[in-house]
């Protein structure tokens, strides 16, 4: 299995137990008249969270030669390969950039950690992260894109742990725009297959299916129909 697919994987294992990145606080629920929808962005957003969309992205965080380095680095993380999309495409280091405002406490780690990459780079090679080669970039990379597993995340260099950050916006930004949801095929949430309850449970209990329900509940060829309900609560497919 080549890299790409490897951080596939690992992303798609990841789904169940949310973003890469940072957990989400549960919120009261809005009702559904009080969601508005973004021209750019399609999700829905409560006036309040649209508002503070726009604050957000009005305000810069990363300057010129900050977002310049993001750039180089996520495509270092997930390189474009033919057929794919690229990080700039899905607009990876926008959104780290609207993470950083978003989540203040990425803020001193990110910019910590692109200076620690320009003041390495400097160092050993006498330039900035971003105009050197590949290989240097890389070889920079590698002493810290490989940690120690069995030590925990806090407890590594604060370089290790900016790099970590790094790779999980990376993955988390490519992987949750469109072009990246198109590349893992994902499709969202469908039914199982079930059968029924067995006969022989059914039998035990003295029940059994009505067949109008039977040909509404456990007909396979209609999983993926959404179900559609009458004003009495009665199903109707």
């Amino acid at each position: 299995m080549d890299r790409r697919k490897s951080l596939k994987s690992i992303l798609l294992g990841g789904v169940a137990s949310g973003l890469a990145v940072h957990g989400c606080n549960p919120k009261p629920a809005e009702t559904a008249d009080e969601l508005v929808f973004t021209e750019k962005y399609i999700y829905g957003r409560t006036p309040k969270e649209k508002k503070l969309d726009e604050e957000l992205r009005a305000k810069e965080f990363f300057n010129q030669h900050e977002m310049d380095t993001i750039n180089v680095l996520c495509n270092l993380i997930l390189p474009a390969v033919e057929g794919t999309g690229s990080i700039l495409d899905a607009e990876v280091p926008e959104l780290i950039e609207f993470m950083a405002k978003d989540i203040p406490e990425l803020q001193t780690p990110l910019r910590g950690g692109l200076m620690w990459l320009d003041h390495k780079c400097n160092t050993d090679f006498n330039l900035m992260f971003k105009s050197a080669s590949e290989e240097q970039q890389k070889s920079i990379l590698d002493t810290i894109a490989y940690p120690d597993v069995t030590i925990p995340e806090e407890e590594h260099p604060l370089e290790i742990q900016f790099f970590s950050l790094m790779r999980n916006l990376t993955l988390t930004g490519y992987y949750t725009s469109k072009i990246g949801i198109e590349e893992l095929g994902y499709k969202g949430n469908m039914p199982n297959v079930w059968n029924g309850v067995p006969e022989e449970v059914l039998a035990k209990h003295n029940v059994a299916y009505d067949d109008d329900w039977l040909a509404k509940c456990v007909d396979q060829s209609k999983r993926a129909t959404i179900a559609e309900w009458d004003e009495n609560g009665n199903l109707l497919t």
